[in-house]
């Protein structure tokens, strides 16, 4: 029992960790394919710096360390009640050592039960096998690409690519229109698993498995590797980009499974990963528990080079140091990159629907709200030390950012995947800024963060209370300003408008 616990362990900080040769190769492909200089070159850059120093660090890779999905195949007569309990001490170990978040939450009363356990979490799932080892597989799938999975009914309308059959054609009609609606929200670029078929359920359980594939493996069924290959190309063209920022890459790979369905229901189901594909396995010996073999770490070694083109003219870069005013507000534009330093507060959804109605422990006049819930650890002493720290999806704040921000005085809001209309009409009324950080960069931000000065509202959990950061030179990029301008609205239309060029029939 204890060997297979600290094998587990092994496994879960591992993958929260260090990146899968196939993503980071996928990874290498994409920054290889971008215009140096341009916004989505250097939100890449950005991205393999950060999946270096995870691994050096030992270090998650991303702050939301998702909910843990196990995979479990054992022999016949292994007692698989052995394993889940070991499973569940890892999983405590690991988040008390901060190589997890506390990612659990009551869904009725909204407490966060401290250690990823409680109802439903982890997901545990079991199946019997021939082979004389355990097979334990573990995806870390975070929930700003987990809220960007989608599941189509057949026949169907979209947009941009009108009728959907129940052809593979139509299924290519989704699987594009999935990418599209995405956009950078996802962290893209990004990986997709497609589920044709079962029922509701099944669908989605199908996609996710497609998920534990190797990004570079070919399909057994000729008219899905054809399939797959025609999406990853296209998508491509669609403009979206590394975080939405526009640029030649938007997915990194695709995979699709199908499975038989009822005659009146045509689901396609699409599991949408981040660029942080954190998902690894292995195989244990079952009568030591140790660990025999580890799975997706064949292939070469990949190394990541920054290389800055001399010729390219780099992005205007605007130093500020809060509190910032309303002037220096009005003289940013979209595309910008500016450098903080000073105070930063964090704020996620439960942070502003209590401030909604309520007066904010802190004076926010002129300051900036950070979406984000980072990872944190106490020392002996007493003291918190920031260990991941990149954005959240900021459209969650959309039903109260805009008033919050005028209530308040803030003056700029640090998240990921912009913001709607009712938000950018508060900027421009209200003299504020939206900032899009690179989501799942949590230790290159952790690295931008000094100190932890306080923390407010800790009864909401950890990922969800405000704290109190002092940060030095943290960087970002205007996506939303002051005059009406938005660079997500931007890429969303004209991303559509390929889309629509998509839409003849092709299989």
């Amino acid at each position: 029992m204890q060997h297979i616990q600290e094998s587990i362990y092994q496994l879960i900080v591992e993958t929260s960790t260090n990146l899968p040769k196939d993503v980071r190769k996928a990874i290498r492909q994409a920054k290889a394919s971008e215009t140096a200089g341009t916004r989505s070159a250097i939100a890449l850059e950005t991205i393999t710096n950060n999946i270096m120093m995870a691994e050096g660090d030992v270090s998650p890779i991303c702050q939301d360390t998702g909910m843990p999905t196990f995979k479990v195949k054992t022999p016949v007569g292994v007692n698989q009640l052995v394993i889940k309990e070991a499973i569940y001490a890892a999983i405590e170990q690991a988040t008390k050592d901060g190589k997890l978040r506390s990612n659990s939450v009551d869904s009725l009363f909204g407490k966060n039960s401290g250690n990823n356990l409680g109802p439903g979490t982890p997901v545990v799932k079991f199946e019997q096998h021939e082979g004389d080892y355990i097979d334990i597989r573990l995806i870390l799938k975070g929930g700003g690409c987990e809220n960007k999975n989608i599941q189509y009914s057949l026949p169907c309308e979209l947009e941009g690519l009108g009728k959907a059959g129940r052809d593979l054609d139509g299924i290519r009609k989704c699987i594009l229109h999935s990418v599209y609606q995405a956009q950078g929200q996802g962290c893209s670029a990004g990986f997709i698993g497609v589920g044709i078929g079962g029922d509701r359920t099944s669908g989605y359980e199908l996609a996710k498995d497609q998920l534990f594939r190797l990004s570079d493996d070919e399909n057994s069924i000729p008219e899905l590797k054809a399939m797959e290959d025609y999406i990853l190309e296209n998508a491509n063209k669609l403009g979206v980009g590394t975080m939405g920022f526009g640029g030649e890459t938007t997915l990194l790979g695709c995979k699709i499974g199908v499975m038989n369905r009822l005659p009146a229901s045509f689901f396609v189901s699409v599991a949408y990963n981040c660029w942080a594909f954190r998902r690894l396995g292995m195989k244990i010996n079952p009568e030591t528990g140790d660990i025999s073999e580890w799975l997706y770490k064949e292939g070469e070694e990949i190394s990541f080079t920054n290389e800055t083109d001399e010729t390219t003219e780099a992005p205007r870069e605007v130093k500020l140091v809060a509190p910032i005013t309303e002037e220096q507000i009005r003289d940013l534009k979209v595309g910008d990159v500016v450098s903080i330093s000073g105070m930063m507060y964090t704020g996620r959804d439960a942070i502003h629907h209590h401030l909604k109605d309520h007066d904010c422990p802190v004076d926010l006049n002129g300051q900036i709200i950070y979406h984000c819930g980072p990872v944190v650890l106490k020392d002996e002493e007493g003291k918190y030390h920031i260990k991941a720290a990149g954005p959240t999806t900021s459209i969650r704040e959309e039903p109260y950012q805009g008033d919050i921000m005028k209530k308040f005085g803030i003056r700029a809001v640090i998240g990921k995947g912009g913001m709607g209309a009712k938000t950018l009409k508060a900027l421009e009324e209200h003299g504020g800024v939206y900032l899009n950080a690179i989501g799942g960069a949590a230790q290159y931000y952790s690295q931008c963060i000094k100190e932890v000065k306080d923390v407010n509202y800790l009864e909401f959990g950890i990922p969800e209370a405000m704290w109190h950061l002092q940060v030095e030179d943290f960087k970002a990029v205007v996506t939303m300003d002051s005059h009406g301008n938005s660079l997500h609205k931007d890429v969303d239309k004209s991303s559509l408008e390929k889309l629509a060029t998509m839409a003849e029939k092709v299989f």
